[in-house]
């Protein structure tokens, strides 16, 4: 396990414990080639290339050791779908539904998605790497070493989620919601920029660096009632 230190109170460092990222090794793959998703369907070892699954219903569906690759995913609904051991590049879709799912050991790539409903969902040993996800609703969701690399979030969702060992590197996080979050080792300096709208009291447990921090301060100090005059 990674562990990343910061300079903490004097004379002693805190520690930071990194995410721990998945390790995938895909088999070889059949193209699946059927006409529709289906509720509850069991979906293991598929490739799905280019496929437009807009509209489709696969609630509670799972996918185990799959890519899905270029694929259309507005309204589809996979509420309490579960992925497992699976690569997914290039997806693209508005009001994805993924309330209640899960996502273990996974690779999100590139991805232009906007509204995507994740309330409630559990994500763990997850790396979203590159494109741009918008209004992604992550309420009550419990994510554990989660990595958001090279991305762009746009005013995303945490409320009332907990966040554990959750990485942010090199990412643009824009109009965050923290209100009623739980964190623990989450590392947000390479959020750049780092915007926070709601939930500057639960920010315990993050780590931010000093540039952050007066980026930061009117917020927090209007947070804690504090009148800043010259």
């Amino acid at each position: 396990m990674v562990r990343r230190a910061t300079e903490g109170r004097p004379g002693g460092r805190t520690a930071v414990r990194g995410a721990r990222r998945p390790e995938l090794r895909l088999p070889a793959l059949a193209p699946w080639d059927d006409g529709a998703l289906e509720p509850d369907g069991d979906y293991d070892g598929l490739e799905f290339r280019e496929r437009d699954l807009a509209g489709q219903d696969a609630r509670g569906a799972r996918f185990m050791d799959c890519a899905l690759t270029g694929c259309v995913l507005d309204e589809t609904a996979l509420g309490r779908a579960r992925v497992l051991d699976s690569v997914l590049t290039g997806l693209r879709g508005v009001g994805t539904g993924l309330a209640e799912s899960t996502f273990r050991d996974v690779e999100l790539v590139d991805a232009r998605l906007g509204g995507t409903q994740m309330h409630g969902a559990v994500l763990e040993r997850v790396v979203v790497r590159g494109g741009k996800i918008d209004f992604l609703n992550l309420r009550e969701a419990r994510l554990k070493d989660v990595v958001f690399e090279s991305c762009v979030l746009v005013e995303p969702d945490f409320a009332g989620a907990r966040l554990e060992r959750v990485e942010f590197t090199d990412c643009a996080l824009k109009g965050a919601d923290f209100g009623s979050a739980t964190l623990a080792d989450v590392d947000l300096r390479g959020a750049a920029p780092l915007e926070i709208v709601r939930g500057l009291d639960r920010l315990s447990g993050a780590v931010i660096g000093t540039g952050q921090l007066l980026d930061l301060a009117p917020l927090l100090a209007a947070e804690l009632g504090i009148r800043v005059t010259d």
